[in-house]
C-alpha cells in the first residue's frame, strides 16, 4: 500500500523563503534509527508564504513513519498541519 504524508505550514510574514530552506534541510524525524526513507519527497510553495511537503511511503496506513518536525514558532504564522492519505486506484479519464 502507498501512504502519503502531507506537512503544510504558513510562514510568518516575509519568511516564506526561510521556511522553505528550513524544511528542505530537515531530516525526517522519529524513525527510531531504522534508516527508513520515503519512496519520494517533494516540496511545494503557494501564495501567503505556504510550504507543503509530501512524502510517499510503502507502508500500511497506520504505520509509524518518520515525520518532519515542527519549526521554531517564530518562523510560522500558525501551527503546522499534517494529513495522511492512502493511494487508491483511479479509473482512466472520463
Amino acid at each position: 500500500m502507498t501512504v502519503a504524508l502531507m506537512w503544510e505550514a504558513r510562514a510568518a510574514a516575509g519568511r516564506g523563503a526561510e521556511l522553505l530552506a528550513w524544511v528542505r534541510a530537515q531530516p525526517l524525524a522519529g524513525d527510531g534509527g531504522r534508516g527508513r526513507a520515503p519512496l519520494r519527497r517533494e516540496h511545494f510553495t503557494a501564495p501567503q508564504d505556504r510550504v507543503l511537503v509530501i512524502t510517499w511511503w510503502d507502508a500500511d496506513f497506520d504505520a509509524g513513519l518518520p515525520e518532519l518536525p515542527d519549526p521554531d514558532p517564530g518562523l510560522t504564522h500558525r501551527p503546522v498541519h499534517r494529513w495522511r492519505f492512502q493511494a487508491v486506484d483511479c479509473p482512466g479519464p472520463a
